[in-house]
């Protein structure tokens, strides 16, 4: 896959496939040469939850996929992408800042390369710094029922500050 992406979607079923296809690029063995750590970034109801159902569906997740809006993290095995790989799926909008992050255990999935950790609302990892590089994913809605996708390979330290 070649960053930037930039894609105009006119679905929730068409954000869902832009997704797929991401998680589909970690089956693909390419999971050495894009980050595992993806950040979504949108307002509420831009599709940061729909986009992370295809890319979990696109890596294999067969088990349906819900906001973990209220209980911060949920946790998907995908053994598709290696034996002991998980989808690790943050929604940090409830959270009160980087203490509350830290107490749902985000270094150590930072820090697990064979899985693909997905934050929505990264925000509230305040200064947070990641070593590596991760993937941005920012969605926003327009008018219509549309939204903007763009998919970018950044340094977090700089994108943070």
């Amino acid at each position: 896959m070649d960053f930037p992406i930039h894609v105009r979607t006119k679905s929730a079923q068409e954000t869902e496939k832009i997704g797929a296809a991401l998680g589909a690029s970690y089956l693909e063995k390419v999971i050495d040469t894009i980050p595992h750590v993806i950040m979504c970034v949108g307002d509420l109801g831009s599709g940061k939850t729909t986009f992370v159902r295809g890319l979990a569906r696109g890596m294999g997740v067969t088990t349906r996929l819900l906001s973990p809006t209220f209980i911060i993290v949920r946790r998907y095995r995908t053994p598709k992408v290696s034996p002991d790989s998980f989808l690790y799926h943050l929604d940090l909008y409830r959270t009160l800042g980087p203490s509350d992050a830290e107490g749902v255990g985000i270094a150590e999935m930072l820090a697990d390369e064979s899985s693909v950790t997905v934050i929505e609302w990264p925000d509230r990892l305040g200064s947070m710094n990641i070593e590596h590089p991760v993937l941005v994913v920012t969605l926003k809605t327009l008018a219509d029922d549309q939204h903007d996708c763009t998919i970018e390979m950044k340094s977090w330290y700089e994108n943070a500050h």
